[in-house]
């Protein structure tokens, strides 16, 4: 089976939004890598999002990418 870049995208962003979750999950000894995971799964959902032109997903990705820059800024200051 081949997969196509939409895939690899989506699946890819999954993990790191999943990941996102779990380390929330985990509490804030796993701050700021949470902000960082949903940072970087926001992005490849966003290129998915994109390339299949999905507008009311890119406008969530566009305030997530936001929030998630304020959060990493704070962060990594």
């Amino acid at each position: 089976m081949k997969l196509e870049i939409n895939e690899i995208l989506q699946w890819t962003g999954a993990v790191f939004i999943i990941a996102g979750h779990s380390l929330n999950a985990v509490g804030p000894e796993a701050y700021p890598y949470n902000i960082l995971a949903f940072f970087v799964g926001t992005i490849l959902f966003m290129a998915w999002t994109i390339r299949v032109a999905n507008r009311p997903q890119l406008m969530v990705n566009v305030v997530a990418l936001g929030i998630g820059a304020s959060g990493l800024v704070k962060a990594f200051g």
